[in-house]
């Protein structure tokens, strides 16, 4: 690799990886000598770049764009330019940046444009061109706010090209106002030293405010925020929600006066992943408060023609409402950095948002539509953008039907005691997203208080929930002589009460969620086992619990129906890979072994053979067949009270 293309990845990825100087994948850069330039494609983040990530243009085919003649025609140049760019770009496989010209037209190997925090607090102030004069004298160049694409590059260019008329050289740093910086140099030791320079004098002049620690979110967003979930999704698909509260949000959170002062976008990039417009609900009771919510909402659409994308709750927080898990931590990112950004603005002359032109101009642009479409992610599957809690998810059985769900674009909620493990699978699993996100919640399925903090931590990260799966369970194999009380109640507290602790706590918020989506339906299934629908010897206390989760199954269905929440059971057949029978130490292999429960058995693979032999299909129950079976209760809309068998043939249905 060319030694001058390794320090440009080098570089990109150190501020790429920084959120003090990017935030959702922004900022480009680039590296050049006579013939080609190298600059960041879109699609690619800093933070990841490779190679691969820089779209190469020929310089003299990308020079033309500087001296030709294009339409007076707003759209009809920038697609002219748009072409020209293309016919320049050696890599047709890559789209480059937008901004490839200015990188062009500044005359240094290196460019790193950025959009830092900080300098952003100085470029979206109301004295933004005094204050860069008095930090930066004959240092930086500043440029008026100008509509981005060929206009904003015609600006620089004559800006620059005026500033080496009087200085011989060309500026190392434009600032450009609502927007960011490009910093130009022969190495990337000196952009290093001219970013250093910037930063410590504003912050020499603009106080830093401390950092804003994340802050518990009240236990009432759980009443709160399923129901405007649905009330977005109403209009435009199943969104995603998240809450994030600090101390900084909950200052602009506090009136509606210190909400203006973000109640209009900065740069270009908050309106690309925020929108425009954004709403504010001061606390009140909580009906009240919905009331407000469900006709601002109504209003916003009527209005807009789209969702919003960010909501500010006073007392309660920041809410993002994406198209999937991925948006709204880009939602939150961007918004809270507003909010630093009107911090900081308030030490030059006061917060300085884009005008009503400005925004229009950026909500119509091609480009940023084309990014809108880029950050949007592709999940796709049968349960896409769904939340599903997984209880018992952290390894074994019920990891195995989680993976199978994040694959299918779910966002899945980890429940179990095993932080270890649940940490380490939750971890996993976010390699295997895309959109969709996985997160871990310790839960004892059998505390209630424990099951309310998993709905709290799911509401918080999701926004609501639609479907969950109680599979958390255990077995203590016996006879009647063997079997001790104490183990008695513990199997029946697991697999019988938690179903219904487990129940009662999920249906609470799908309930919510119907009142205000009344034709949206949501499921609860519960694994059971194929010992639910038959009797099982020298296992009783298993089978027992089971055969009373199928009767909670029919009795909850009854009672949920009414909320489109269909409840249901699936009866698996043995899965003699996973750990519960597998487990060399405690397997029911070997507890089997140890309970005399297969005549004449002398080991394990006896145990195992006899049990095989039981099945027409020759084969264990995997987690990927019962996810099936779990789809398609998902997926129908007239099934509920059902005990699904998925045995191989093993039980059948009489």
């Amino acid at each position: 690799m060319n030694v001058n293309i390794k320090q440009l990845i080098e570089i990109s990825r150190k501020y790429g990886s920084d959120s003090r100087y990017v935030i959702a994948g922004g900022g480009n850069t680039s590296y050049k000598n006579d013939e080609k330039l190298w600059v960041k494609a879109s699609g690619h983040a800093l933070a990841t770049i490779t190679e691969d990530g820089f779209a190469v243009l020929d310089r003299k085919k990308l020079n033309i764009i500087s001296e030709r003649q294009y339409s007076d025609d707003a759209a009809r140049r920038e697609e002219e330019v748009k072409n020209d760019l293309a016919a320049a770009c050696i890599t047709k496989d890559r789209r480059p940046s937008v901004e490839t010209s200015m990188h062009n037209a500044i005359d240094y190997a290196f460019i790193v444009h950025l959009h830092p925090t900080t300098v952003n607090g100085l470029m979206c102030g109301n004295h933004a061109e005094a204050e860069t004069k008095n930090l930066f004298g004959n240092d930086a160049v500043y440029i008026p706010y100008t509509d981005p694409g060929y206009v904003l590059f015609k600006e620089v260019e004559k800006r620059i090209n005026d500033y080496k008329k009087e200085n011989g050289k060309h500026p190392a740093i434009v600032l450009l106002q609502n927007h960011g910086i490009f910093a130009g140099a022969d190495t990337t030791e000196e952009i290093d030293a001219l970013y250093r320079k910037v930063i410590g004098r504003i912050e020499e002049k603009a106080a830093a405010k401390p950092t804003a620690g994340s802050e518990p979110v009240c236990d009432s967003v759980q009443d709160i925020l399923p129901a405007i979930r649905m009330m977005i999704s109403r209009h435009g698909g199943l969104k995603t929600l998240k809450i994030r509260n600090n101390s900084r949000i909950k200052t602009f959170a506090s009136s509606e006066t210190e909400f203006a002062k973000v109640a209009a976008p900065f740069t270009p990039d908050a309106i690309v992943y925020c929108k425009s417009k954004y709403i504010y609900l001061p606390y009140s009771d909580k009906d009240i408060l919905l009331k407000k919510a469900q006709d601002e909402i109504d209003a916003y659409v009527n209005a807009n023609g789209y969702t919003p994308k960010v909501i500010v709750i006073e007392g309660i927080g920041l809410i993002a409402a994406g198209d999937n898990a991925a948006g709204c931590d880009i939602i939150l990112d961007v918004y809270e950095d507003m909010m630093k950004i009107a911090e900081i603005a308030q030490s030059f002359g006061g917060e300085h948002p884009m005008t009503k032109e400005q925004i229009d101009f950026i909500d119509n642009w091609e480009v940023e539509n084309y990014r809108r479409k880029v950050s949007a992610g592709n999940a796709s599957g049968r349960v896409e953008n769904k939340t599903i809690i997984v209880t018992g998810a952290a390894q074994g059985f019920g990891e195995g039907i989680a993976e199978c769900l994040i694959r299918e674009g779910a966002n899945i909620v980890v429940a179990d005691l095993n932080e270890a493990a649940g940490n380490a699978t939750a971890e996993r699993f976010l390699g295997l997203c895309k959109s969709n996100r996985a997160i871990f919640v310790k839960t004892n399925v059998a505390d209630t208080a424990s099951l309310r903090n998993l709905i709290h931590e799911t509401v918080c990260n999701f926004g609501g929930l639609d479907v969950f799966i109680s599979n958390a369970g255990v077995l203590r194999a016996g006879g009647l002589e063997d079997m001790t009380p104490e183990n008695f109640e513990f199997v029946t507290k697991i697999n019988y009460n938690a179903y219904f602790y487990c129940t009662q706590a999920a249906s609470r918020v799908m309930k919510l969620q119907n009142k205000y989506a009344p034709e949206y339906y949501c499921d609860i299934i519960q694994i059971n086992s194929k010992s639910g629908l038959r009797g099982s010897k020298a296992n009783f206390a298993y089978a027992g619990g089971k055969f009373g989760g199928i009767g909670l199954t029919q009795s909850f269905a009854l009672e949920l129906a009414p909320f489109r929440i269909k409840v249901n059971s699936i009866c698996p057949g043995n899965f003699y890979e996973g750990p519960l029978w597998s487990n060399p130490e405690n397997g029911l292999f070997k507890q089997y072994l140890q309970a005399g429960k297969v005549p004449g058995a002398q080991t394990i693979e006896d145990v195992r053979k006899y049990y095989m032999s039981q099945v027409p299909m020759n084969k264990g129950t995997s987690p990927e067949d019962v996810t099936k079976a779990a789809l398609y209760l998902i997926d129908q809309t007239c099934e509920t009270g059902q005990a699904l068998p998925v045995t191989g043939g093993q039980v059948m249905i009489n």
